[in-house]
């Protein structure tokens, strides 16, 4: 007797799966592809040493000097998912009377300036913004709002934009930074690329309250081949995805160019190809038939549409 499609997936052997990916496993296409297009956090250990490295900070105690921390690392290499999932831990709390928030975030300007950093602060908090401030009101508002919501620790985002400024600049800037850590006794979390470190270093005190925490580039060793194994697990594909062996970490990394959001990318879209054509694993099929481009081939597409 031939069974039909649907007892065929009943019966299929999803052991392969993550015990929260094998009921998905089950569900129509259209379903797994919008949880295979979801973001999703895959930890591995340095983003898990990131994370415990805020939790210390998030619970130091106030005094003069409040540690710091520099998370660095090339563009699209998880910074940001660290972040994020910092921010979920400790999300904003209502009470009747005002809104707590342990954990604000604000993205440097491109265009850095003492005053639109406080714009910026309170454009974060919801603040209504007053036009025509004097930088010394914008920022005792600033600081009575960080203050009355509760801020524990303050991230930085894209803290290399700040060399986007005139010396001048940078430097008040970069007074600005050790002022408010010394105010409000909050760490602070400056987030960005090598670029940030550099801005920082040259701020002899600054340099000396911002421990450096790296996110390399990738490399195909155990840890990348535990990290692909993670993705395999979690994608809701109905055969094994054999993607965790040396020679696919190297082939990979080649095509993600080293970066754990290209990586993502690409195994997204070749389990998305997977599904479409009923493949049903990342192999080197549905990896040659995925939409992914690398990053270097978008940039030679970008500039040969250039006039």
């Amino acid at each position: 007797m031939v069974m039909d499609a649907e007892a065929v997936i009943a019966d299929a052997d999803l052991t392969h799966l993550h015990p929260s990916a094998q009921p998905i496993a089950h569900l129509p296409a259209d379903e797994r592809l919008r949880h295979v297009r979801a973001d999703r956090w895959i930890g591995y250990s340095r983003a898990s040493e990131a994370l415990e490295r805020l939790e210390t900070l998030y619970e130091w105690p106030k005094k003069q000097r409040m540690p710091n921390l520099l998370l660095l690392g090339p563009t699209n290499n998880g910074k940001s998912m660290i972040i994020e999932k910092f921010r979920r831990l400790h999300p904003p709390i209502s009470h009747a009377e005002h809104e707590q928030v342990p954990v604000l975030a604000v993205q440097m300007p491109s265009e850095p300036s003492v005053s639109r950093f406080y714009v910026a602060l309170q454009a974060a908090l919801g603040a209504p913004l007053r036009p025509r401030q004097r930088v010394s009101e914008t920022e005792q508002t600033t600081l009575s709002l960080l203050r009355a919501v509760g801020v524990r620790v303050l991230v930085i985002d894209e803290l290399q934009n700040v060399l986007a400024g005139r010396s001048d600049t940078r430097r008040e800037f970069l007074n600005v930074l050790r002022f408010l850590g010394n105010e409000l006794r909050i760490p602070l979390v400056g987030v960005g690329t090598r670029e940030a470190y550099m801005a920082i270093r040259s701020d002899d005190q600054l340099e000396n309250r911002f421990e450096p925490f790296a996110l390399p580039r990738w490399e195909p060793n155990d840890e990348t081949r535990a990290l692909l194994a993670s993705f395999a697990a979690a994608f809701p594909l109905r055969d094994r995805s054999i993607i965790d062996t040396e020679e696919m970490a190297r082939y990979l990394l080649t095509r993600s160019e080293g970066t754990i959001g290209e990586l993502t990318r690409l195994l997204t879209d070749a389990a998305v190809a997977a599904i479409e054509t009923g493949e049903e694993a990342i192999n080197q099929r549905t990896l040659l038939i995925a939409s992914y481009i690398g990053p270097t081939e978008r940039r030679r597409l970008f500039e040969r549409e250039l006039p």
